[in-house]
């Protein structure tokens, strides 16, 4: 995580992406300040093995797209995992998922009663998330 200040210095955000886009929005918000906390399966997020080139044991493309970032593993399939991830959402800010549709719908729906706004980035329409995979926003106004 990063100790530089900026616009974002002081917003807390919970990582649930994969591959790309997700990873990309959140590493500009930590890039800016944010604490950004990814979440990732106990074995570790797919592309830590997409190299070479690897710096360590991580791909490189891993380091660069997860700078700034503080990181945990959770099984979001277990009642425990689960449990760890609602209480980091009592302190959170802004969620930050994409998941393919049709996966993770679940956690989605219990992460976001905990949140007051809701968008989905890239699309016009939610239809449009049964067709491709999307960046749902979901942020909440004030802490609890």
């Amino acid at each position: 995580m990063s100790s530089a200040s900026g616009a974002m210095t002081g917003l807390r955000v919970i990582d649930l992406t994969r591959v790309l886009g997700g990873p990309f929005c959140t590493q500009i918000l930590a890039d800016h300040g944010a604490d950004v906390i990814k979440v990732e399966p106990p074995a570790g997020d797919e592309v830590r093995d997409w190299g070479p080139p690897f710096h360590e044991e991580d791909a490189a493309y891993f380091v660069g797209i997860n700078r700034n970032k503080r990181s945990i593993g959770l099984d979001l399939a277990s009642e425990g995992g689960r449990a760890v991830l609602m209480k980091l959402l009592e302190s959170a800010d802004v969620l930050i998922e994409n998941f393919k549709p049709g996966n993770g719908a679940s956690a989605t729906t219990c992460c976001a009663r905990n949140f007051q706004n809701s968008c989905t980035a890239g699309f016009p329409a939610l239809a449009a998330m049964a067709r491709a995979a999307a960046i749902p926003v979901t942020t909440r106004s004030s802490r609890r």
